[in-house]
């Protein structure tokens, strides 16, 4: 009965589905620029609620805020799911918020990327993954100088250490978790597409890079 779970989820997983995409339509990139730097970074730059976007626009204090709480949102959406709900597979649920972070319902259902929020639902879900996920876009990052490549770089190699689980980890074994990541990859992959233009034309910025106009991120 268990796997039907996810095509007959029951009222009290629909209820958790419900919250933790409340949660991940939480805009903090809004909330912290319009209550702290009386900005809508909607308005500048990309126009995108993310990380990314606010560190551009509301200066590095500003994007680390941001930063932070999308990952927040995304670890306690799996929190919540791992420790008051036993009928849907945490990851399942926590899906939604990464749902909810790019088409939030409290901001017009135009959000972020969700690389954050996903890397708080591998943080609460699979914490040796994290750190594995983070060394690798560190890594990637001190080599292109590209954010956005080389989030989609740990992301893709998160799909990888999921499928052939190096790291012999048992929240890993089930097919449920290899879909649901395959999902978060392809979510974050679709989303960055525009940067994969601008890396091909030249025009993605990089860290550090003096910027003679506003780019798009």
């Amino acid at each position: 009965m268990k796997g039907l779970i996810f095509i007959m989820p029951s009222l009290n997983s629909l209820i958790f589905i419900l919250i933790a995409y409340l949660i991940g339509s939480f805009p903090s990139g809004l909330v912290i620029g319009k209550v702290f730097f009386k900005t809508d970074i909607r308005e500048h730059g990309s126009g995108n609620l993310g990380g990314s976007n606010a560190m551009r626009v509301l200066g590095k204090t500003g994007g680390v805020i941001v930063y932070l709480l999308d990952i927040l949102k995304g670890g306690l959406a799996v929190f919540v799911a791992m420790n008051f709900q036993t009928e849907m597979h945490p990851l399942i649920i926590a899906i939604f918020s990464l749902i909810g972070h790019i088409y939030p319902i409290f901001a017009g259902f135009k959000g972020g990327k969700a690389v954050a929020s996903s890397s708080g639902i591998i943080l609460f879900y699979a914490p040796l993954m994290f750190l594995t996920l983070a060394a690798i876009f560190f890594g990637s990052l001190a080599i292109t100088k590209i954010i956005s490549l080389s989030s989609v770089i740990a992301t893709v190699s998160m799909f990888l250490i999921v499928w052939i689980n190096p790291l012999n980890n048992d929240n890993f074994a089930d097919a449920v978790p290899r879909v649901i990541f395959a999902l978060f990859m392809i979510l974050i992959v679709v989303k960055h597409i525009p940067n994969f233009k601008r890396i091909a034309n030249g025009t993605e910025p990089k860290v550090g890079q003096k910027k003679h106009q506003e780019a798009k991120v």
